[in-house]
């Protein structure tokens, strides 16, 4: 765009940066991520991006490693994957005490193509990136070994733990 006034057009350039120097700072601090690492001698790893989406949050899941098929997927009560079964980042977070299947911490399966990656794309509501109770950072995204029946009492059957990571801000 052409502009006939030299100080009009340097006017509009320090505006526009200006307002990205604000803005982008301020969507990066609504994000959340976490790298997943393998555990229970399992070779899985994972990348998990989070942005807040009404009612929830929004989860970009690549994870590798997987033996074809369907693996649990939850978030885990602490923010902690030191232990080599991963056991370290305790129970599924479940901030209303209700029954598997229904709780925060419950999260849509992975499903492992024939190379062994897995891709999700989902909404999730009822967690926050926010400090508030239902708030999910500092907690730990947790793969399971089998997939989760979503019923099953506390776990949903869903076998050992093969990938952890920490959810983190930025």
């Amino acid at each position: 765009m052409q502009f006939a006034n030299p100080t009009l057009r340097g006017a509009l350039v320090a505006a526009a940066a200006t307002a990205c120097a604000l803005s982008l700072p301020a969507l990066a601090a609504n994000a959340a991520h976490a790298d997943l690492g393998p555990a229970s001698g399992s070779a899985v790893s994972a990348t998990v991006v989070v942005t807040p989406v009404a009612g929830g949050v929004h989860l970009e899941v690549k994870a590798t490693g997987l033996s074809p098929g369907v693996h649990g997927f939850h978030v885990h009560e602490v923010g902690d994957c030191s232990a080599a079964d991963a056991s370290s980042a305790k129970g599924h977070f479940n901030p209303g005490a209700t029954a598997h299947g229904m709780h925060a911490g419950d999260l849509p399966d992975l499903t492992a193509d024939a190379s062994g990656v897995a891709r999700l794309s989902a909404d999730v509501h009822g967690v926050e990136l926010g400090d508030g109770i239902t708030s999910i950072l500092g907690r730990a995204f947790v793969i399971h070994a089998d997939p989760d029946d979503h019923k099953s009492q506390p776990a949903g059957n869903a076998g050992k733990r093969i990938a952890c990571g920490v959810i983190r801000a930025g």
